[in-house]
């Protein structure tokens, strides 16, 4: 009875989904409805597309330019992070590659390995791209979620009847009954719709990706697992028709060679390598056409599709974080935005020695292109594989960013994507890119955030406690129960804050125990986090998970004192910060 009411459940969603896609029908209903049945025959799964083989990189002309920086292993982002940032589970494999370039999420191989020349396991099961256009008009991507939902509706069908002859499997966490919805095969469903979709669908999808399973269950977890691979790549003619549309028909005249084999495919674009009229390698990200426009509508309709399978528990205030997400996209979407975020960190970090931000190519860039110049290095997880020395230095470097981020400028590159920080060995340089999710800080919501990280690192219950309901992760009316998790959370994250000297990430248990207090506070919590900690709970615990990859041994409470021993308090010096403060 109760898979019956489920199916109910999603057949009404799915309803609401045609019924909006139906507003679109406005011309030429003949072309509108072939379109419509390639669309929801090709993303239920009845079609396939044309499978993409990767080559060895071919460019436009003769012209030799230096190989692109070789990157993997994202570091996993998250709009769920709960009151304290939270540190996920790490999956048992290596991902795939990416390019330094794009934010492609892939898998971790952190705490099980304490081995630093641990080798990807090459028996995971892997994607390969495939070539398709990006549904790029409302009409078609609502109809792509609605042959998710069919799919799903008649995948839930499907286990239903199994279930019926060879019984109801259990969870292995609470042995309670597995819903017919997280099928294994639902999962694949879900999982290869997004990555045809792409755009804000996709990017929700590698958010939930790394999620344990007190928040979501295995099923979806192992299937998404596909999701951090990537996503499909565009068809030649419509990258042209992109490029054309952005930077006029002639856009090749500006270059000396493009390369149309792209470096990596993932949520929001694809990025190529092209070498400019100077001489200069680039990268051009290259935004898929219609994910600006379709943002709103994609949120909504995987937010139905979640609704009417109740996979996420109410703990995460999925509304909230929905609203978070639509404005983080939005930011990401704008590709203007983050050519100016990336001039104003290069301007911020330019006498700080050990850090560069690429120059960006206003002449090459638009909305939806961005062009920089292309750097070199090695990403987080390859620098594991480097002498301790090199491990401590790296992590060190990370952290004072972090700090320096938002206790300093209060602006703060918010994607801890590790391809994102790319190692220079011959310089001992951290190369930064990626600055598409970058955002401001109030100074009062920084003022109390260094206070309450000083509670946490000096174990202080009553100023934990305090700090919290002033910005607004406890209402003051919590139980007992919940305000004792809350606390113990915050002293977990600052533990390696608590004592001087160096603090040995290699040996931390942080990512255990704040699951194990985060499924308690899922549970108990009255208020959802303020809007500024999503986005900095997942750079905070980016950082932390960087320093256990590396195997870093950090002096964390040093760095912390010294930017509290500096720091200003109150609305004197609330001015934005610029290089010169240094």
């Amino acid at each position: 009875m109760s898979s019956i009411k489920e199916i109910g459940r999603l057949v009404n969603g799915l309803s609401l989904i045609a019924k909006e896609s139906t507003r679109h029908l406005d011309s030429d209903l003949q072309s509108l409805l072939k379109k419509a049945f390639l669309s929801a025959t090709d993303l239920s799964g009845l079609t396939s597309g044309k499978l993409r083989s990767f080559t060895p990189s071919h460019s436009n002309s003769n012209s030799n330019s230096s190989p692109a920086a070789e990157a993997e292993a994202q570091l996993p982002q998250s709009p769920h992070s709960d009151h304290f940032p939270q540190l996920p589970s790490p999956p048992d494999a290596t991902g795939s590659h990416a390019d330094p370039h794009l934010d492609v999420n892939v898998d971790l191989d952190i705490a099980a390995n304490k081995s630093k020349d641990a080798q990807p396991d090459q028996t995971a099961p892997r994607r390969r791209p495939r070539e398709r256009r990006v549904p790029s008009t409302p009409f078609s991507r609502a109809l792509g979620f609605a042959g998710l939902g069919a799919g799903l509706a008649w995948g839930s069908l499907q286990e239903s009847a199994k279930r019926l002859v060879f019984g109801t499997p259990l969870s292995q966490s609470d042995k309670s009954p597995i819903s017919p919805f997280l099928s294994e095969k639902n999962a694949q469903r879900l999982a290869l719709a997004l990555c045809r979709m792409r755009g804000a669908a996709l990017k929700l999808g590698q958010m939930l990706s790394i999620q344990d399973e007190s928040l979501v269950p295995a099923p979806i977890l192992a299937a998404l697992d596909i999701v951090r691979q990537g996503a499909d790549v565009m068809p030649k003619n419509q990258l042209n028709q992109v490029l054309s549309a952005e930077l006029g028909p002639e856009w090749l005249s500006n270059l000396t060679s493009f390369d149309y084999e792209p470096m990596a495919a993932a949520s929001i674009g694809q990025v190529h390598r092209a070498v400019t009229k100077s001489g200069m390698d680039v990268a051009m990200k290259i935004q898929y056409p219609g994910v600006a426009d379709s943002i709103e509508s994609d949120i909504e309709n995987v937010k139905l599709l979640l609704d009417y399978t109740n996979l996420i528990p109410k703990g995460l205030y999925l509304d909230r974080a929905m609203k978070v997400a639509k404005e983080e996209l939005s930011r990401e979407c704008d590709y203007e935005l983050e050519a100016t975020n990336q001039k104003r960190f290069r301007e911020l970090l330019s006498n700080r020695p050990g850090f560069y931000v690429p120059l960006v190519v206003d002449g090459i860039s638009s909305k939806r292109v961005l062009t920089t110049e292309l750097v070199s290095g090695i990403p987080i997880d390859r620098v594991a594989l480097l002498s301790q020395e090199t491990r401590n230095y790296v992590g060190k470097k990370l952290l004072e960013l972090t700090l320096n981020e938002l206790f300093l400028f209060r602006f703060m590159q918010t994607d801890p994507n590790w391809s994102n920080f790319l190692y220079d060995e011959a310089t001992k340089t951290i190369n930064l890119i990626d600055f598409g999710a970058a955002r401001d800080f109030s100074k009062s919501f920084v003022d109390d955030y260094l206070r309450m990280v000083l509670a946490c690192a000096n174990g202080d219950r009553d100023g934990v406690i305090e700090m919290s309901r002033r910005l607004g992760f406890l209402t003051g009316m919590e139980s007992e129960v919940m305000v004792e998790a809350h606390v113990q959370a915050g002293f977990v994250v600052g533990l390696p804050f608590s004592t001087s000297g160096g603090y040995d990430f290699s040996s931390t248990n942080i990512t255990q125990s704040i699951s194990n207090l985060g499924a308690t506070m899922l549970k108990h919590r009255l208020t959802p986090p303020p809007d500024e900690a999503y986005s900095l709970h997942r750079k905070l615990s980016g950082a932390f998970l960087a320093c256990i990859k590396l195997g870093a041994t950090v002096p964390c409470r040093e760095l912390l004192l010294q930017v509290y021993e500096h720091y200003q308090f109150g609305e004197e010096g609330s001015e934005m910060v610029s290089s010169a403060s240094f």
